[in-house]
């Protein structure tokens, strides 16, 4: 079948076209991500899930429908730099700036220039109901299972904890007793954030990858949300610095705008067998 990698920061997703006659999404993105025996493109085998997207293009502005299989083979709502890994997708093939992005978590609109792509957020929430949490109440600088965090809804949960240097946080060990802690019923992905001249340096273990990504856009609004939340900035332009690269967060009266760019990897063709083999049709970064 035809597949193509992009990342978003150094968040890696191969991208199926949805017409792809794929029998079984979530066995084809395990056999895929696998960071042992999955894809290999140049050095790293695996990735951080697969996009299939499907390109309606009779609306004023493109439209993708994305889904994203992750690693443990889980569908997730939303993703922020899979979304602009999705826009990115379609506007190559539309030749359009501005592409609407369908998700589970509902329709954002992406814009597309020479140097990012745009994708609108939503509106962050630390409701209990959205996040989802076990109680009624929010939870604001909490402990949970030894770390002290903020949890809010950016499309996905997050466990968000601020720390005084997130390079020498041990978040492989601090991580999955947060992630499958009761008060998150259905699960949570775990942010550090530690503050970084006008911005705030970012790691994300995610949930359903089940480790640490360069880079997470849900993440990246986490932060910049939770922050405000807590004082620790009035900005409303707010840079992010994952392992990965830049984002930038960006509060509106329509939410948060996530931006940053985004590269094409490889394009060509995987046989399936006892292990996945490709064929590239383009060189990476083309």
């Amino acid at each position: 079948m035809n597949v193509e990698k992009y990342h978003g920061t150094g968040n890696d997703f191969f991208v199926v076209d949805a017409s792809e006659p794929v029998a079984d999404r979530r066995r084809l993105a395990i056999e895929f991500c696998d960071g042992e025996s999955g894809i290999a493109v140049g050095e790293r085998a695996g990735a951080d899930g697969v996009l299939f997207l499907a390109l309606e293009e009779r609306y004023a502005s493109p439209r993708v429908v994305m889904t994203l299989v992750q690693p443990d083979g889980s569908t997730a709502p939303m993703c922020g730099n899979g979304a602009r890994c999705a826009a990115a997708w379609a506007a190559e093939r539309t030749d359009s700036d501005t592409v609407m992005v369908d998700t589970q978590a509902g329709t954002r609109r992406a814009t597309i220039d020479e140097e990012d792509v745009t994708i609108e957020m939503g509106r962050a929430s630390f409701a209990p109901d959205a996040v989802p949490l076990a109680g009624n109440e929010p939870l604001v600088e909490q402990s949970v299972e030894g770390l002290t965090v903020t949890a809010v809804d950016t499309g996905v949960p997050h466990a968000v904890a601020f720390v005084d240097d997130v390079s020498h946080t041990d978040l492989p060990s601090l991580a999955p007793p947060v992630r499958h802690a009761d008060r998150f019923p259905r699960g949570t992905n775990v942010t550090l954030a530690s503050s970084r001249g006008d911005g705030f340096d970012q790691r994300t273990y995610e949930r359903g990858v089940e480790g640490e990504t360069r880079s997470c856009g849900t993440g990246a609004v986490a932060v910049a949300a939770v922050a405000r939340e807590l004082g620790l900035t009035e900005h409303e332009s707010i840079p992010i610095h994952p392992p990965g690269g830049r984002l930038d967060v960006r509060f509106t009266d329509r939410g948060a705008t996530l931006a940053g760019p985004t590269e094409r990897e490889f394009a060509g063709r995987v046989s399936i067998g006892t292990s996945p083999t490709v064929e590239a049709d383009e060189a990476a970064g083309d």
